[in-house]
Order: C-alpha cells, then sequence, then structure tokens
C-alpha cells in the first residue's frame, strides 16, 4: 500500500511500465487523486483505507486494455464508461451530474433554481439558452449534450452497478433510464483529523468567527453570505477558505456591501490550515445554491465538532440533521441564513451541543472506514452476480 499521496501518483506515472495485477481490484480516474476537489479527497481517502484485494494503482485509461483480467472495475470518471468492453463486473461511482446533466449542475442560474428535468436534446438546449445553466457557447453545448447521450447510451449495453453517493442522485440516475435493480446509494465517508479536535469551547464560542469552505464559484452560494452577512451581528467574523474564478468580484461585492473588516479570504489553504480555520470557528456555512449531490464539508465539519448551516438542497440534508446537526435554510434566502448565524452565535450550549451530535453521526455512519466496509459488500455482490 503507498505510504502516500505523492506514492500513489509516482505509480501512476509508472503504469506504462508495469503488467497490470490479475484477479485484483482497481480504480479507475481521470481526477487527480489527493486535488483540491471533492471527488480527488475522497479518492485520496480511498486510498488510505485500501483493502488487500484492491490495487494500489490507478488507471486512468481504458483503451487496449485486456478488461477480462480483472476481478473488478471501480470507475469514478463518466468517460471512462465509453471505453468499457463488458469483460469483467464493473461499479461506476456517481460523484456528480454529469452522468445526466450536460451542464453538470442541474441549476438553472437565470431563475435561481434546481432543473427537475431528465436529459433530452430539446429540454436541456432550452435550459442552457433560455435558463443559463452551464455554458450557452454553441459548440460547447452541442458537444456536452453529444457526450451526455453516449453516456447514458451505456446504459443499454452493458451492466453496471451504480453507486450514488446521496438518494437524491440515486433518484436522478432512475428518472434518466437507469435500472433502479442496477442503483445502490452509498453516503461518502471521510478520513478523520490526523490532528486532535476538540468540541467548542466557550472561549471559541466568544471569538464569534463563522467558516465557509469551498471553490469561489458562482454554485456554491458565497454571494447569498455575503448579502446575508450584513443582517447579522456586526461582531461576527467570516473565514473563507477557497478559491476561485469569482473571487475578485465578490471581494468587490464585499467592499461595497462595507464587510472589508469582517471578512478574511485565506485563499487556497493547505490540510493544516483548514484544520486550525475549522477549530476557530462556532459554526460552518455551507450556502450551496446548485443541488450538491452529497458535501463533504458537513462530514468534515462534523469531524471538528462543529455544527453546520446548510442549504436544504441536493444531498446536503441526507446529511444535516435539521435541528440536532446543525440547521438547515431554503437556498438564497437571507433572512433565514441570518436567522441561523444569529442563533448559534448567541447560543453557545445549542452550537457546541450539535457540533458533537454531528461528531456522534459521523462516527456512526460516516467514517471512511464504515464507507469501505459497505463498498467490499457492493463489491462482492456485483462479483457474484457477473455473467462470465
Amino acid at each position: 500500500m503507498p505510504n502516500s499521496i505523492n506514492d500513489i501518483k509516482q505509480s501512476e506515472k509508472q503504469l506504462d511500465r508495469v503488467f497490470w495485477e490479475k484477479n485484483l481490484i482497481y480504480q479507475c480516474s481521470n481526477f487527480e487523486v489527493g486535488g483540491s476537489g471533492g471527488v480527488e479527497t475522497y479518492l485520496a481517502s480511498l486510498f488510505e483505507h485500501r483493502p488487500d484485494n484492491v490495487s494500489d494503482r490507478v488507471i486512468k485509461s481504458l483503451k487496449n486494455v485486456d478488461q477480462s483480467q480483472f476481478r473488478l472495475l471501480h470507475i469514478h470518471s463518466p468517460d471512462l464508461l465509453l471505453q468499457l468492453t463488458g469483460e469483467c463486473p464493473t461499479i461506476f461511482s456517481v460523484h456528480n451530474h454529469s452522468l445526466y446533466c450536460p451542464s453538470g449542475t442541474k441549476y438553472l442560474a437565470g431563475q435561481q433554481t434546481t432543473c427537475d428535468r431528465n436529459f433530452s436534446y430539446l429540454g436541456c438546449t432550452w435550459g442552457k439558452l433560455v435558463d443559463k445553466c452551464g455554458s450557452r457557447r454553441p459548440l460547447r453545448t452541442f458537444r456536452e449534450l453529444q457526450t451526455t447521450h453516449q453516456f447514458l447510451d451505456v446504459l443499454k449495453t452493458r451492466k453496471i452497478t451504480f453507486i450514488a453517493n446521496s438518494e437524491y442522485v440515486r433518484e436522478e440516475l432512475i428518472k434518466n433510464g437507469v435500472p433502479p435493480e442496477q442503483t445502490v446509494t452509498l453516503h461518502c465517508g471521510i478520513s478523520l483529523p490526523k490532528t486532535a479536535t476538540t468540541p467548542l469551547s466557550l472561549g471559541v464560542h466568544q471569538n464569534q468567527r463563522i467558516l465557509f469552505v469551498g471553490r469561489i464559484v458562482s454554485d456554491k452560494g458565497l454571494e447569498w453570505l455575503l448579502k446575508t452577512l450584513i443582517h447579522t451581528d456586526p461582531q461576527i467574523q467570516l473565514d473563507i477558505a477557497g478559491e476561485g474564478w469569482e473571487r475578485s468580484r465578490l471581494e468587490e461585492l464585499a467592499n461595497t456591501l462595507g464587510l472589508r473588516n469582517r471578512i478574511t479570504w485565506h485563499g487556497w489553504c493547505d490540510r493544516d490550515t483548514i484544520n486550525k480555520l475549522y477549530q476557530q470557528c462556532f459554526a460552518v456555512i455551507f450556502p450551496s445554491v446548485w443541488p450538491e449531490p452529497a458535501g463533504l464539508v458537513t462530514l468534515e465539519a462534523y469531524a471538528r465538532y462543529r455544527p453546520v448551516i446548510g442549504s436544504a438542497v441536493g444531498g446536503i440534508p441526507e446529511h444535516l440533521r435539521d435541528g440536532e446537526t446543525g440547521i438547515l435554510v431554503p437556498g438564497n434566502n437571507i433572512k433565514k441564513l441570518a436567522d441561523a448565524i444569529n442563533h448559534l452565535s448567541t447560543d453557545y450550549q445549542t452550537s457546541r451541543h450539535m457540533g458533537e451530535q454531528g461528531h456522534a453521526l459521523l462516527m456512526k455512519q460516516f467514517t471512511m472506514n464504515y464507507h469501505v466496509k459497505n463498498l467490499q459488500t457492493i463489491y462482492a455482490k456485483t462479483i457474484a452476480e457477473f455473467d462470465y
């Protein structure tokens, strides 16, 4: 087993010079293991907890590969579905909406609402051109529509087990033609922090800091959070950990709103810095306006005993128990979000108790050890049912 992410990356570079080991399970992905995104973080945790029957190498392409030699292929990138030959058991983990949504967002920016359409050329073209769902450049739009059609066509010729990371995603798969019997929900797990974490203290709560972690893009709802912050107690400070193409615009917005002295823009943060930011806040804000398939931010907050105030969209409510481990609010609702932040800012006992409840829930259902144990059961069932 690799000792670090660097070992995994070194293995990836050597793939062209080694033989694949037969009768092993292989992870197949074009995502960078240990990168900054949710899928990359998940893959790093998956390798950290890798069972003996799973290879420590990542397959980045299945072209010209004898797929019959593998015990099972576990695919994480949709484009690799198009390279399957059907010669061995296959699982596809659905981490996002790109399998059935050309834009990958399921969010109509023009209407500021979740898209409830199934995939179709006409409906999705209308969604892009009129409802401002993703890119509206003609060539890119055509390619995205064509690719999504190809992905869904694979379902007609290959028997694949689809793992959805939330019930919300599983329902979307079924609505778009995936047979229910080929789908299963397995919520994400995370690795526990290597540094000590403690429940919220009164001193930290009195510092009145909240935290946003994520890419600074329109779908993540940071603009909504900034417009909300002016309606919260002026003592509350916001830490923002992340980068993205919207940062400059949102910094200008924050300054226009008079929030310059209440916000710290940390940019991209390493793991140690992220841990410190989690430990110095009294709550984590997860204000996504697009329907997050799942969202690891909630689990990362629980790992640090912090409550979460999050949007009631997509798969977020499946991790966040309203009133127990945090507070759910309607997307883009400034008053509800402000009320939730103000409530926890003035109630130390509730904030601490919610954080403790979140940590207990994580330890019971969402650790990577628990996740891998369930994943092994899915592997065994898929292998047993494969028609060799």
